[in-house]
């Protein structure tokens, strides 16, 4: 099972119905990105706590949103990829071989 937890120098708020995230690493180039999260991204990221598999974001997703299973996990995927690319989240496996 996949799992995604959130990186600690990354700092996130709401503003209206959006969410900021801020990494706080000190690393120029990094200083420079703040990343802004719609409605939908901010409330996967509320999802991620480390212990939520990727099924479960999928399930609750498609409970909560008018979206099917297929395009939900497709989108889910692509969107912890590219959280995890920015150095937001991270990914391990459990009972498997790999952990990132």
């Amino acid at each position: 099972m996949k799992y995604y937890e959130k990186d600690e120098s990354m700092v996130s708020r709401k503003v209206v119905d959006e969410l900021i995230l801020v990494p706080t690493r000190q690393n120029v180039t990094e200083l420079q990105c703040i990343y802004t999260l719609n409605e939908l991204g901010g409330r996967i990221w509320e999802l991620i706590d480390g212990s939520t598999t990727v099924e479960t974001l999928i399930s609750t997703i498609t409970q909560e949103y008018a979206v099917d299973t297929k395009q939900a996990e497709f989108d889910i995927q692509e969107f912890l990829d590219q959280l995890e690319q920015i150095g937001a989240i991270t990914s391990k496996v459990v009972n498997g071989v790999e952990e990132v």
